[in-house]
Order: structure tokens, then C-alpha cells, then sequence
């Protein structure tokens, strides 16, 4: 404001002495430079005796016009405080179906917004792993995508999510995401993830494994992913394939960040009796 008023009383100032020139200019008959003076006072009067209704609006369309461009490229719904949780997982063709259920039920119990993608090959192993058929799977998860959909909302970096498991991984998966073979929404959504710096977990389901395959992990895990073979443990002494199913996926949830206690943890040793100390005198 006070550079404003500094300015205006410059402007008269200016605007005063030409007035002057005008007068004298009149009184020695000099039409041209009378004109010209008349011209210049004229404009110096309308723009700059005060700020103009014109620019007072444009200001105002402007401000409105920065608004409206960040309610519709930060819309409120991808905000993290505002949106819900969202996980993309990604079924591929190799053995481990049922890891991807269970994930998936969890989720669902733990309200987690999921995002769901499975493949051609995942979709023939599924016969011989679980009953459930395909529709009863795609109703665990909110949304579902074909896996040649490439405009899906995964294949983009707009869309905000926080994190990305494939489970099972197949060998083949592995080594296009390695190398950026975006071929499908999978392996698309799994670069995009890795390029975007977010959670990427790959449930890895080969053995044994050859060079390439110990090389295209190692690359990964590099590039950020986690590497996560679902390997059992028999600490918590599982009572049945359930058990043994829940604790690999308590652990591929710690890896995306989400907390559950629906499994066993370690504790340290237990012990029922104390240990009896000896002490040894010489």
C-alpha cells in the first residue's frame, strides 16, 4: 500500500508538469506539441489516478482461475488425510493364490481400499488352487481391472495409492518390471510404483532359482522394491495351512506399512520354569 501511494503522488507530479507544458506550449501557438501533451495527460488521468475497474477484475478472475486449477489437480479426495487407504494388488500365474485371498480378506476386514488386477496365466492357475471362482475373488477388492487395461487408474502416477504387491510373482513379471517391459497393467502399474517412490512388494514364487533370477531380484531391490519369498515359519508351530498362510501375509502387510495382529509374532524364547543357575567355586 505504501508503495502504491508513492507511486500515485509520482504519477500527479508527473501528470501536474505536463499541464504546465501544455499551458506553455498554448500560449506560443505549438499545435503539434500541444496535441501531443494532450494525449499524454489524457492517459496519465484515466490509468493512473487510481487502479482501473479492469484491473481489479482481472485480479479478482485470476485468483478464482488459480482455484479452480488446484481443485482440479489437487482434488480433494487424493488427499491423505481426506482419502482412504489404497493398495494395488496384482495376481499373477504362478503358484500362491491363496496368499493373494487371504491378503485381499484382510484388507477388506482392515477397510483398506484395494485395487485389483489379475492376469491371463493367474486366472488358470486359480482352477487348480482354490475354489473360489473369479467373480467371488474380484468381490473381495473395491476396484478390478482387466490386465490389458492400460488407461486403468494404476497405470498412472496421478493416481495416488500407498503401495503395490504382487502375490504371487511370477518369474516372467519379475524381469519385465526389471527391465520396464510395461506390456501390461501389471508390470505398468509396478513401474509406475518404483518411479513414483512408493511401496512396491513382490511375493516371488520360484524355486529353485537361476542366476537370471537372483540377478533380476537384486536389481529390483536396488530400484526399491522388496523382495518377499513367502517362506514359512514354524516358530509360531502352525496347526494347519492356514496358519502358515496368515503369518506370510502378516509379514507382506508389515512391508506395505499396515499393522495387524491377526497372527503370531515372536516374542523372544518362553519359558515355563526358570533356568536353574550353578555356580562354580574353585
Amino acid at each position: 500500500m505504501q508503495f502504491h501511494a508513492q507511486t500515485m503522488r509520482s504519477l500527479r507530479s508527473q501528470a501536474s508538469h505536463l499541464f504546465s507544458t501544455a499551458a506553455t506550449a498554448a500560449k506560443s501557438r505549438s499545435s503539434r506539441t500541444v496535441t501531443y501533451v494532450s494525449t499524454v495527460s489524457r492517459l496519465v488521468r484515466q490509468h493512473c489516478t487510481r487502479p482501473s475497474t479492469s484491473t481489479r477484475t482481472f485480479g479478482a478472475s485470476k485468483t478464482a482461475s488459480i482455484r479452480r486449477h488446484s481443485l482440479l489437480f489437487c482434488p480433494d479426495q487424493d488427499s491423505p488425510a481426506s482419502r482412504p487407504r489404497r493398495i494395488v494388488v496384482a495376481i499373477t500365474g504362478a503358484t500362491g493364490a491363496p496368499y493373494a485371498i487371504r491378503l485381499l480378506e484382510i484388507l477388506r476386514d482392515l477397510g483398506i481400499e484395494t485395487h485389483l488386477v489379475m492376469s491371463k496365466w493367474a486366472l488358470a492357475t486359480l482352477k487348480y488352487e482354490t475354489d473360489l471362482t473369479e467373480q467371488q475373488i474380484r468381490g473381495l477388492a473395491i476396484m478390478n481391472y482387466t490386465f490389458k487395461d492400460m488407461s486403468a487408474q494404476p497405470s498412472s502416477g496421478s493416481f495416488q495409492h500407498d503401495g503395490m504387491i504382487i502375490v504371487p510373482c511370477s518369474m516372467k513379471t519379475l524381469a519385465a518390471v526389471r527391465i520396464g517391459y510395461c506390456e501390461d497393467l501389471i508390470s505398468r502399474s509396478a513401474d509406475v510404483t518404483l518411479k513414483e517412490g512408493r511401496k512396491l512388494v513382490m511375493v516371488v514364487r520360484e524355486t529353485p532359482l537361476s542366476d537370471i533370477h537372483l540377478e533380476n531380484m537384486l536389481f529390483l531391490r536396488r530400484a526399491g522394491a522388496t523382495i518377499f519369498p513367502p517362506v514359512p515359519a514354524f516358530y509360531t508351530k502352525p496347526q494347519d495351512l492356514e496358519d502358515m498362510i496368515d503369518q506370510s501375509v502378516g509379514r507382506m502387510l508389515d512391508c506395505l506399512g499396515i499393522h495387524s495382529d491377526f497372527f503370531k509374532r515372536w516374542n523372544g524364547f518362553e519359558r515355563s520354569e526358570p533356568i536353574a543357575r550353578v555356580a562354580y567355586v574353585d
